[in-house]
C-alpha cells in the first residue's frame, strides 16, 4: 500500500525533519503551513529529491474549512494511512497571573481544536493499517510553572486526546499515539521570548543538551510504521530524561 502521510507545521522545526524523514523511508507528504512560503518549498524540494511526492498547503488547522481543503489535497496523492498532529504554538513565557487572554484562545486553538479537527479528518478516511501520531510535550507532566501553565495544560489534554481516540479507533484497526519532546532546537522559543532557550535550560536537563528535530521525527516515524504494530494509545517521551 502506498503511504500517504498528512503533517501539519511541515515547514519547520519537527514538521519539516518529519517530512523528510517520512519521504526517506518511501511516504508520499502534503503537509500544512501558515506562512513561510521559502521554508515550504524548500521541505517539498527535499521531499521530491527523495523520489516522492510533496505537496505544500497554506492551511491554519483552526479553520475546518481549511483542514478539509488540507486532507483533500493530501487525498489526490492516494489513500491517506497517517496524520503527524505537529502543528503548535506558545505564547510569552511568564507568570501565570500575567497571562493574556488573547494567548490563551490562541494556545487552545492551534494546539488543541486544531487537533481535533485534523483528527477528525483523518479519521473518517482512513483504514485498516492507518496510524495518527500527536505531538504532545513534556510539558504535560511538569506543568511548566513560571512558564506557560496553559500550553502545559493544553498538552496534557492532546495526551488524552491520542489515549481517547486511540481505544475508538482501534477496532477499526487505526493506532493512535503520541511523543512528548522536551526542549527540541527549534524556533518556536523566539515566540515565547527566549530564543536561547534550548542552551539556556542545557543544565536542568538531565542528558545536558536540549534535543534536535531528527530525533524526535525519529520517534514519530517509528510510530507510524509497521514496527509498531501492536502499539497504540501510548505518549513516547524524547525529552533527555526530563
Amino acid at each position: 500500500m502506498n503511504q500517504v502521510t498528512v503533517i501539519t507545521g511541515g515547514s519547520r522545526g519537527i514538521g519539516a525533519a518529519t517530512a523528510r524523514r517520512l519521504a526517506n523511508t518511501g511516504h508520499d507528504v502534503a503537509f500544512a503551513y501558515l506562512r513561510d512560503h521559502d521554508a515550504a518549498a524548500s521541505v517539498v524540494a527535499d521531499i521530491q529529491a527523495a523520489g516522492r511526492r510533496g505537496v505544500a498547503v497554506p492551511a491554519d488547522t483552526t479553520d475546518p474549512d481549511q483542514v478539509t481543503a488540507l486532507f483533500d489535497a493530501a487525498a489526490e496523492l492516494g489513500e491517506i494511512t497517517g496524520l503527524v498532529n505537529n502543528a503548535g504554538v506558545t505564547s510569552p513565557i511568564g507568570p501565570f497571573v500575567d497571562l493574556d487572554p488573547a494567548d490563551l484562545r490562541r494556545v487552545v486553538d492551534v494546539n488543541l481544536i486544531g487537533y481535533v479537527l485534523c483528527a477528525q479528518q483523518a479519521a473518517r478516511r482512513m483504514s485498516a493499517g492507518a496510524a495518527i501520531v500527536n505531538v504532545s510535550s513534556a510539558a504535560a507532566t511538569l506543568g511548566s510553572p513560571g512558564e506557560y501553565i496553559h500550553y502545559a495544560a493544553v498538552k496534557a489534554a492532546t495526551d488524552t486526546l491520542t489515549l481517547g481516540l486511540a481505544k475508538e479507533l482501534a477496532a477499526r484497526g487505526i493506532r493512535v499515539n503520541g511523543v512528548a519532546p522536551g526542549i527540541i532546537r527549534t524556533d518556536i522559543h523566539a515566540v515565547s521570548g527566549v530564543p536561547d532557550r534550548p542552551d539556556s535550560a542545557a543544565g536542568r536537563i538531565p542528558l545536558g543538551r536540549a534535543g534536535e528535530p531528527d530525533e524526535v521525527a525519529t520517534a514519530i516515524a517509528w510510530l507510524l510504521g509497521p514496527e509498531a504494530s501492536y502499539t497504540t494509545g501510548t505518549v513516547l517521551r524524547v525529552a533527555g530524561g526530563l
